[in-house]
């Protein structure tokens, strides 16, 4: 049995991000063959559980995001040095300046998922972004194997760094719920879905509806910076949008993605994005920002927009029936690339 410890994320059962779902659907769909270790924020966890399912918990005492991640994630790699894992994986790179030494230290695989080049984004600072490629460059150097999400990620690390990637995509279908069947006949809204955040075109997607007569339904942590309690504040007064907070009960976000008309995408960063793989399940029309990393995840099926005036044309052709739906191939690509059973199996490979 190959015993494998796993850091990087605030730890589960899953209550933060992408990759804190991407380890819980790894643990529910682990074979026999394989023994998780979890290390876990100690500070996001009122109730310390010892084990989740078959895998083992273990806490630091640090808050894994933010600038204390560095450390959490250090602490947690040397931590593996303790106990005889068969493989390490590693989610994110924030905690990957100590590789070299750790590589000195144990000959434990190191696996890395690199995200989604996260140095390029633009809500860091110059410092961070130096910090965040160094980490990267680092990250490549010294893993065994590094995980992709996306291959217009792996493209990019076979082109800075010549090296090959394991691309790994996210599963979706734990967005659905069991022997619930999806309604064909739909509301009379469209729907958005981000953290709120300037990469992920929030304000060019409610300016373009501010200037429409369709609703639009539009989730997201709009209290969490000045940017989107700005935009909660210019455009909460437009009646044909509603702003909605968080929602992370899964029957409630069912039911929106359900009876929803189709699904703005607007991630121009990022990869993989794990909210597109969850709306394709849906059978949905996507219209998704056009970018490498979208139209990858999509196989150039969805209705692309790079700007206001091309979203409004987009929409304006699917009310007047203009333009052929793409649910049916989102709902396709899905089934066939989006599954975590698959997306377990090919975690386990890079394993041995």
């Amino acid at each position: 049995m190959n015993k494998i410890a796993i850091i990087g994320t605030v730890g589960i059962p899953a209550c933060y991000g992408g990759f804190e779902s991407l380890v819980q659907n790894l643990i529910d769909n682990q074979s026999n063959d394989v023994s998780y270790t979890v290390f876990c924020s100690a500070k996001s966890y009122e109730i310390k559980q010892k084990f989740y399912k078959k895998a083992q918990l273990k806490y630091i005492p640090l808050k894994a995001n933010g600038i204390s991640s560095i450390l959490y994630d250090v602490i947690s790699l040397l931590s593996c040095l303790r106990v005889k894992y068969d493989a390490i994986l590693i989610l994110g790179v924030s905690g990957c300046l100590i590789l070299p030494l750790f590589r000195l230290l144990s000959r434990t695989k190191v696996i890395t998922n690199i995200d989604g080049l996260e140095w390029r984004r633009n809500k860091w600072g110059k410092f961070t972004k130096l910090f965040l490629k160094v980490s990267e460059k680092l990250a490549v150097k010294y893993s065994d194997v590094v995980i992709a999400d996306n291959q217009a990620i792996g493209d990019y690390v076979k082109s800075e760094y010549n090296k090959d990637c394991v691309v790994i995509a996210y599963g979706g279908e734990h967005a659905l719920i069991r022997d619930v069947v999806i309604p064909k006949k739909k509301s009379d809204y469209y729907l958005s879905l981000c953290r709120i955040e300037p990469e992920n075109n929030v304000s060019m997607i409610l300016e373009t509806f501010s200037h429409l007569p369709y609703k639009l339904k539009f989730i997201g942590n709009w209290n969490n910076s000045d940017y989107g309690i700005n935009l909660k504040c210019k455009y909460s007064k437009c009646e044909n949008i509603e702003i909605i907070d968080p929602i992370y009960d899964i029957e409630q976000l069912f039911l929106l993605r359900s009876l929803c008309k189709a699904y703005i995408h607007g991630h121009s960063a990022g990869g993989t994005n794990p909210s597109l793989v969850e709306a394709m399940q849906f059978g949905m029309d996507i219209i998704a920002f056009d970018c490498k990393f979208n139209r990858y995840t999509t196989e150039e099926k969805a209705h692309y927009f790079s700007n206001s005036l091309g979203l409004k044309k987009i929409i304006d052709s699917l009310e007047s029936d203009n333009v052929y739906g793409n649910g049916n191939h989102m709902s396709e690509i899905a089934l066939r690339r989006y599954q975590w059973s698959a997306i377990s199996k090919q975690y386990e490979m890079t394993y041995k």
